[in-house]
Formats: C-alpha cells, structure tokens, sequence
C-alpha cells in the first residue's frame, strides 16, 4: 500500500515536472576551480535523485547483513519460544520424557535456557532420574550463574519432594550461606528439620520463621507445639524437665500443647505431687479435657486429697466423662471398687471410650467376673477398630498397670 502510493505520487509529480519543463528545461551554470558544467534543470535534478536513490540503496546493502541476522534471531527465539510453551504442556499432560526432549533441545536457542533447564529438571525429576535432573541444575546454574538461588531452592525442593532429606539438607544451608533470610529456603530449611527429628534446630530456626510476613501461623503454631513437646518428652528425669521448661519462651508456656506435655512429663518422670497440684490450679481457670485426664493419672502421694477435690468438681461438672474416668482412677488407686464402678458405669452410658472399658475390665478382673470383663474389653477392641486402621489398633490388655500408664501426648502429624 504505502509503496504503490509513493509510485502514484512520483508518476504525478514527473509528469508535473516534464510538463514544466517541456516548455523551458530552464539552465544551470556551475563554475568550480576553473571548471565549467553547463546542464538543463531537469538534468541536474535526475541527477541528484539518481545520487539519493543511489546511497539509499548503499545503506540498505550495508545494513543488509545486521537485517537479515536479526531476522533469523527472532525467527528462531519465536521457534525456541513455541517449544518451550510446547515442552511445558508435555510435562502438564504427563509426558515427561517428550517434554523433557523438547526443552533440553532447544535450551541452548532460547532467550531464557535457565527455565527451559529448571523444567527440564523437573521432568527428569517426575521420571524419577535424580542424575539427570542434578544434571539439569548444574546446566541451568552454569548458564545463569546469578540465578544460584532458584536453581539451589529448586534443588531442595525436588529433594524434598523424594524424601532426600539429607541432600536437601546441604542445599538448604548452601543457600542460607548466600541469603540468610531467604523466606522460602528458611521455611523447607523448617520442614527438613522437622522431617530428621531435629528438634533443637528447629528450635533456633523458629524465632526467624516467626518474622516472615508470609509465614502460615497455623504452621509456625504446629512446630512449636512439636518441638517443646519433644524436648520435654526426651527429659530423662524430672530436674531435666524442669530445665527444658524454664528454657521454653514464656509466651510459648501458655500454648495448651506445651502445657499438656509438661504436665504429662511431670508424671511420666515421677514429679506427681507436683503435676497433680499445677494441674489443679490450671484446671480452676481453664477446664479442659486432656488436663482432667491427666489429673486422673496422677499418682499423688494424697490420694484421698486427691479424690475429694476431684468429687468436688463433679458437683460442677457432673457428666464430665473426662473428670468421671478421672475420679474412677482415683477411687481405684484408693480402692474403693463400689465407687469406682458407679463412676466407669456412667462414663460409658454417656460416653464409651476404649480408656472407660480398659479400667472397667480391669476392675471387673479384681472383682472375679472374668465373663464381663472379657465383654468389657471386647467392647473396648470394638471402638478402636472402628475409627483406626487395622495396623494400628492397640492392644487392651487386663493388667492394672497397663491402665495407670501415661498416653503419649504428641503425635506425628504432617506438616503442609
């Protein structure tokens, strides 16, 4: 369009021109150094737009070369570009051996290989070929040095993801040595911490994780919860529990988990008198169910004490199964079997637990009625096999230790 406008308007202007000139070609005089050039306008000017038309197309010749070489370039980074879009739906739709082809074969045309290898990686990786998609990094690292950390938190994460805790491990503090406070390599420094066991390293890292802005509280809160409980449960004797408790943050203290293993760490480590008399003024201003269980648990050197202040609070509380099952302990440690039954009895008409039919089997052994007994536990076996997996269905057994001792209060739940 724009070329058959400009021949239009030449075609239109020559014969203008020819037209004008026609009547009078008009005459040039030049005198330069002795020399002397006589020519018609119309001449000169074809001469002169001879001249233009002639360095126009000198130029063009020259930048000819840079032209088509740039061409070529965005011809082939379009090519790069469409493989890549290419390799990545691949990957998406699960074919990870194509997808991973194309990206690596076109990685080195493209104007960004770092994501063409990181994908790469990442596809090796959901083969299941951890050399290649080491393989893959190295590459990607190689070609965009100053991209270390994506390609180190990439590492970690793909480590991570095949449960390679210890790689990820060394990855993770090669790149705390280069970003001490990187946000994400501080918080899968958190999950591999937590996947070892390695409670007093988690505990020094929590105080950094609590400062990112995008840290999930209600992760940070699991952690805490963990790492306390763990430190207090590895106590070997009560003096170390009291030492790990006074090490723990004083806001973290009053988190109810922390709370509960203490309690549950006083007893398991013989310090009952003192469990049974924190538990009681914990109790006073907040009533909650694990703490009525482990005050049933106690084993305080005033039983009597112990039990009436229990009765008490029935008087409050009188279809609490917790605090129920609680003085039923406590009337069995006194033996006082009458009572004991009465509480038991209630406990599992409002609420059968497996704990209710574990002591009430126990107490009906004592009292000779080996039949119901017998029923009693199989009663219990029946609720615990309805709500756990076979594998994990725990044994009730009619020895009266076995019904005195402490349950482990932490569990092992995944962190997100």
């Amino acid at each position: 369009m724009k070329i058959g406008l400009i021949t239009i308007v030449a075609l239109v202007g020559s014969a203008f021109l020819a037209n004008v000139l026609l009547e009078d070609p008009g005459y040039v005089v030049i005198n330069f150094r002795g020399y002397l050039v006589e020519t018609s306008v119309f001449l000169l000017a074809a001469l002169v737009v001879s001249f233009i038309i002639l360095v126009w197309l000198l130029l063009k010749l020259i930048r000819a070369p840079r032209k088509l070489g740039e061409a070529a370039a965005r011809y082939r980074s379009g090519r790069a570009g469409q493989r890549l879009t290419r390799g990545m739906i691949e990957i998406a739709e699960g074919n990870f051996a194509k997808g991973e082809r194309m990206l690596a074969r076109t990685a080195h045309k493209s104007d960004a290989p770092l994501l063409n290898y990181l994908q790469a990686a990442r596809a090796a990786h959901l083969l299941g070929d951890d050399e290649r998609r080491d393989a893959w990094l190295r590459q990607a690292y190689e070609q965009t040095p100053e991209a270390a950390n994506a390609v180190l938190l990439t590492q970690a994460e793909l480590q991570l993801d095949q449960g390679q805790y210890e790689p990820a491990l060394a990855t993770l503090r090669k790149l705390e040595e280069n970003s001490p406070n990187h946000g994400r390599a501080l918080l899968l420094l958190g999950r591999v911490y937590r996947h070892l066991h390695d409670w007093d390293n988690l505990a020094t890292l929590l105080p950094r994780l609590r400062k990112l802005k995008n840290m999930d509280p209600t992760t940070i809160a699991e952690w805490t919860v963990r790492v306390h409980s763990e430190r207090l449960h590895q106590a070997a004797d009560g003096n170390t529990v009291e030492l790990v408790w006074q090490d723990i943050p004083k806001s973290d203290r009053k988190i109810e988990g922390v709370k509960d293993e203490y309690f549950a760490s006083l007893i398991r480590t013989g310090l009952h008198d003192k469990a049974e008399k924190e538990l009681a003024a914990e109790l006073k201003g907040n009533w909650r169910g694990p703490l009525v269980r482990l005050y049933g648990l106690a084993d305080a050197s005033n039983v009597t004490k112990q039990l009436k202040r229990a009765e008490v609070w029935l008087t409050t509380y009188p279809e609490d199964t917790d605090l129920l099952l609680a003085a039923a302990r406590l009337c069995l440690k006194s033996e006082l079997w009458g009572k004991a039954r009465s509480y038991l009895e209630t406990v599992i008409s409002l609420k059968p637990t497996p704990e209710a039919y574990q002591e009430y089997g126990t107490l009906l052994n004592r009292l000779g009625e080996s039949d119901a007994a017998a029923n009693a536990f199989q009663q219990g076996l029946s609720i615990v096999s309805a709500v756990a997996p076979p594998n994990e269905v725990p044994r009730l057994t009619a020895d009266p230790q076995t019904a005195s001792e402490l349950p482990r209060l932490g569990n092992d739940t995944a962190t997100p």
